[in-house]
């Protein structure tokens, strides 16, 4: 069985928790998620399951929306709700003109450093496990693109801790709790993320996730089958590229893709672009675009990342 499930997980549990679950309710045992979503944060988790898990990682590629709270006036070691209060400031004073005018300055592309409390790996181990042990490190900043950002709903303006909810679509590695807090920062009033819900990982979106209970209610009755999201459906926001029948065997084998075993693309490929490649509908590959030279003239050829073997 190879494709993804699309998991609402529930706040409180870890994405390795959902793992877990998936596994015992599937009997399926080679699965995994598509990049961690913090235990106390709920929404969107694909799960990959089968063949499906080689291709967690170009899921996690896509961009991401989230719907989001942040409190004014609080500051915590983690960001979000779950660490300690580090400052605590009256932000009475904090418009919402003010903050509309601040958020603003957070659209494009934007530098974050990351807390302590989060899943970065600096010298081969997790932020986090470096944090339990009582280490602290540089952590790297990173650059993150803000696409969208809309609130949504606000409450409590002219009181101590007015709160904030609001939508933002991202690119991958964006922490929203960083983001709330250097919000916080750039008013002057400091801020932590008092509520995340993932909405959507590149094509899968909440309004179609499962729940925990629906997952195993399927599996229960032998359904689970008609819940996979198929593999090529998963990077649906690749370019695809459709080959002919005369490059079937080398393709299956991991060659390099050339334009003469090209059927047809959905458009044009730039290089160090990621392709999906096809025959007859069915997922062969990913490739990858690559500048190369035939006869003196440049052309794109496509070098393979992942493989899946036809029988």
């Amino acid at each position: 069985m190879d494709g993804f499930i699309n998991v609402l997980k529930p706040p409180g549990m870890t994405s390795h928790d959902v793992v877990y679950f998936i596994r015992r309710v599937t009997g399926i045992k080679k699965c995994g998620h598509t990049g961690t979503l913090d235990p106390g944060a709920a929404g969107v988790l694909p799960v990959g399951l089968g063949k499906a898990t080689r291709l967690s990682r170009f899921v996690t590629e896509g961009d991401k929306s989230y719907r989001a709270e942040l409190t004014l006036g609080l500051s915590t070691t983690s960001q979000d709700a779950y660490g300690e209060l580090l400052e605590s400031h009256n932000a009475a004073n904090i418009k919402p003109e003010d903050f509309q005018h601040v958020t603003a300055q957070f659209l494009g592309q934007i530098t974050q450093v990351p807390p302590m409390a989060s899943a970065i790996k600096v010298g081969g181990k997790r932020l986090y496990q470096l944090e339990r042990e009582g280490q602290t490190v540089e952590v790297p900043a990173r650059n993150v693109t803000i696409y969208d950002l809309q609130v949504v709903n606000s409450w409590e303006w002219q009181r101590p801790n007015p709160r904030v909810l609001f939508d933002v679509t991202c690119s991958k590695g964006t922490y929203v709790r960083t983001l709330c807090s250097d919000i916080g920062k750039a008013l002057g009033c400091g801020a932590y993320m008092s509520f995340l819900l993932r909405t959507r990982v590149g094509d899968f979106r909440i309004e179609e996730a499962l729940t925990l209970e629906e997952i195993k209610s399927l599996c229960d009755e032998n359904k689970i089958a008609s819940a996979l999201v198929p593999m090529s459906q998963s990077v649906g926001q690749m370019t695809l590229v459709e080959i002919n029948s005369s490059a079937l065997k080398s393709v299956s084998s991991g060659a390099t893709l050339y334009p003469r075993g090209i059927q047809k693309t959905s458009k044009d490929i730039a290089e160090g672009e990621l392709v999906r490649v096809e025959y007859c509908g069915k997922l062969l590959g990913i490739y990858l675009g690559a500048k190369d030279y035939h006869e003196d003239k440049e052309r794109i050829v496509l070098k393979p990342e992942v493989v899946f073997q036809t029988k």
